[in-house]
């Protein structure tokens, strides 16, 4: 099999030895310094009659017959791609340190840091925060806008915070939570925000502080009729209704997610563990009192609840199907579904930063219960929030829980 220049198999090619034949070395064919090199430059004219050099490289096969020849002008040709791209590197890195706003941000660092990052999807639970009070600005500096986002400065209840709105779905996730965590200088990453319950223990309002959170939308399709994998399946005609059967769409199997982290070997891992110190002193957020009614008439039907240690589920898909919730739950014991506490969770083990998840539940992703007004699903957000700004005084040294 080819493997490119990451050792990596390249598709559709065959197993076979890769050799390099040539009356010179090959760190010579590649030296632009090597006497040989020069020798030729010199001197182009050989055997044969080309009025150009060229140096044959064979890939051999079991034959031993050379199949590929490289000239010596696409070496050349290659080599000062190469040097052009890491010339454009070394302009983007120049770039970086000359972007409009590098003064104001390195201020910000010196000033004011570390931060705590808190970091929100949608409008509705950036809303919350704005209206708890809870967050103040700084007079100075109150906020930075890179990458399309704005970048919030300031404290809350005396602790030092930068807050951001990534937007929806993984990938907006993942490239606000890189952005925040290269420009600024932040100790960790608070997550707060919506989901949907896929466990009838969990009530609208509740909120859930997850251990561990996986990427449930990274599948690879199987073939009809094909062998089962090492990780959960899910096969289609076992939904076929009214009764079950095949289905040529056969099924998908989940596969894990390959993590690259500093001084590290690249994992493959389908689980993504919440940080096992911050997971710990968010265990005495368990009897906070959280919001249960909008105003005296208002109210949702039981009182909510922090659950400590429950897993999530997080995929570029909005759940509203009682079929597919059942399943996730039974077969992986997921309690809540996002669009985006994986994407936050991985990119802070990327970059060997601590990060913890809350999750309120706003809605049942289908499951049984009449839905709620959009008021009482707000509370979802807003306990979230309550429990976030909670964990913010606890993991910066507070003795205990302030009552809100």
């Amino acid at each position: 099999m080819i493997h490119n220049a990451f050792n990596r198999p390249i598709r559709g090619s065959k197993s076979f030895p890769f050799l390099v034949t040539s009356s010179l070395h090959f760190t010579e064919q590649l030296s632009f310094s090597s006497p040989t090199f020069q020798e030729n430059l010199a001197n182009p004219s050989g055997p044969s009659d080309q009025h150009h050099i060229r140096w044959k490289m064979g890939l051999m096969g079991c034959r031993g017959t050379p199949i590929w020849d490289v000239d010596l002008e696409v070496l050349v040709v290659v080599m000062l791609i190469g040097v052009v791209f890491l010339n454009l590197v070394e302009e983007s890195k120049q770039l970086s340190t000359s972007h409009p706003m590098r003064g104001v941000v390195d201020k910000v660092n010196e000033d004011g840091g570390p931060y705590i990052g808190l970091v929100m999807a949608y409008p509705t639970e950036e809303l919350a925060l704005q209206l708890s009070g809870f967050f103040l600005p700084n007079p100075d500096i109150p906020w930075i806008q890179l990458a399309g986002r704005r970048f919030n400065i300031g404290k809350i209840n005396g602790v030092k915070v930068i807050y951001v709105m990534t937007g929806e779905q993984t990938t907006n996730a993942a490239l606000t939570v890189q952005a925040l965590l290269d420009a600024f200088n932040i100790q960790g990453i608070v997550h707060y925000g919506t989901a949907g319950s896929t466990n009838d223990s969990l009530s609208l309002g509740d909120v859930s502080v997850m251990n561990y959170v996986a990427f449930t939308s990274s599948w690879k399709w199987k073939e009809f009729k094909s062998e089962k994998g090492q990780l959960p399946t899910l096969t289609f005609g076992a939904f076929n209704f009214p009764e079950k059967g095949e289905n040529l769409l056969a099924k998908i199997e989940f596969r894990p997610v390959q993590l690259y982290s500093t001084g590290k070997q690249m994992e493959e891992l389908f689980w993504l563990p919440i940080d096992s110190n911050w997971f710990n002193i968010a265990a005495q957020l368990q009897n906070l009192t959280l919001q249960q009614c909008v105003n005296d008439t208002c109210c949702l039907p039981e009182k909510p609840k922090v659950v400590h240690g429950l897993k999530g589920s997080t995929a570029d898909i909005f759940l509203d199907n009682a079929a597919y919730r059942e399943y996730l739950f039974k077969q992986f014991n997921v309690s809540t579904v996002d669009e985006e506490s994986a994407a936050v969770v991985f990119t802070c083990l990327t970059n060997a930063v601590p990060c913890i998840v809350f999750r309120g539940v706003s809605d049942l992703a289908s499951g049984n219960g009449s839905p709620l007004s959009a008021s009482l699903s707000s509370l979802a957000s807003v306990n979230a929030l309550t429990v976030a700004v909670q964990f913010i005084h606890l993991v910066n040294g507070e003795s205990s829980v302030v009552d809100q």
